[in-house]
């Protein structure tokens, strides 16, 4: 049966054939599949931050080609320049003029490849791009196309050479997550399968970007009732006031959670939000924009704790 506002059944949907087909190549990592989908159709860019070698860049391809989507990679590296990624004006001797040549950012989704290597002000390049989908240089602002994802991968802080990201540029990633190591069965299947490059190759578009729109719609259509943005408030109200954290979640913050509960519902088959449904995405939203107030804590896991704090109403 079809649920409220032409929301398809989760079993039925379009999303479902792309994280059934995402998951045939990251093997064992459905739920973080399902958070990068729902940033995506929450509008929202992601970060995954993690070791070298645990798929953060096969998961990025995959699902490119599951969206069919125009792609570019971006290998961020010490050396790059803000034009390496924005594009440069070339003098033309023809025509006795320079011509803009636009840079790798105009692409429908980026993949900023260990994102962390570049300098702070490589990095802040992209900062108009994810927060207005446009870029300023040579004196003139450009469009950029639409849908616009960036997703970005980051080796742990704690990694040789890498530049932390500032505040404000974490906080323009609508999620982050991690993928971690694989389990033993996940692992055996790799071990003894088809390479992952091999099949990412063979891997069709499940949706295309019009179709990704559209989801995009629904998603803003669900519906989040007044006792579920109550719980919210409750959630980034919490993190204000508690001694735990350096400083709380902000209004952008407490968006993010809204938009990116919906499109979970969605996932899910759902035409309204519930509790369940803030759950599975706060960790996602609320880790990388809350500090620990001491050190020693920073390894703490944020998203259970806020879970257990708040009660649901």
């Amino acid at each position: 049966m079809l649920l409220k506002r032409n929301i398809t059944p989760a079993s039925q949907s379009p999303v479902a054939r792309v994280i059934a087909a995402a998951s045939r190549i990251i093997l064992g990592k459905e739920d973080q599949i399902r958070l990068a989908l729902a940033c995506m159709l929450a509008r929202g860019h992601l970060l995954i931050e993690d070791l070298p070698g645990v798929g953060k860049t096969t998961l990025a391809h995959v699902l490119a080609r599951s969206v069919g989507l125009q792609f570019q990679r971006i290998q961020f590296t010490s050396d790059m320049l803000p034009a390496d990624i924005l594009g440069v004006a070339v003098y033309e001797r023809d025509s006795g003029g320079f011509k803009f040549h636009p840079g790798p950012i105009f692409a429908q989704l980026i993949l900023a490849d260990e994102v962390n290597r570049a300098t702070p002000k490589t990095q802040s390049a992209l900062l108009e791009a994810m927060e207005e989908h446009q870029v300023t240089a040579e004196g003139e602002t450009r469009k950029l196309p639409e849908p616009f994802f960036v997703i970005a991968t980051q080796n742990p802080s704690e990694s040789v050479g890498t530049f932390p990201l500032p505040e404000s540029q974490l906080d323009r990633f609508l999620m982050r997550i991690e993928l971690g190591y694989p389990g033993r069965d996940a692992e055996r299947a790799l071990l003894s399968g088809i390479d992952r490059r091999d099949l990412l190759a063979t891997l069709e578009p499940c949706l295309s970007p019009a179709e990704l729109v559209e989801l995009q719609e629904q998603a803003r259509a669900v519906h989040v009732a007044p006792a579920l943005l109550d719980y919210i408030q409750a959630i980034i109200d919490h993190t204000r006031r508690s001694p735990d954290f350096a400083a709380g979640l902000s209004p952008r913050a407490a968006l993010a959670l809204v938009h990116s509960a919906r499109a979970w519902a969605l996932i899910e088959g759902r035409d309204k939000v519930i509790p369940e449904d803030v759950q599975a995405v706060l960790p996602g939203v609320a880790t990388h924009r809350l500090r620990p107030a001491h050190d020693a804590e920073r390894r703490v896991d944020i998203g259970a704790m806020l879970i257990a704090a708040v009660p649901i109403p």
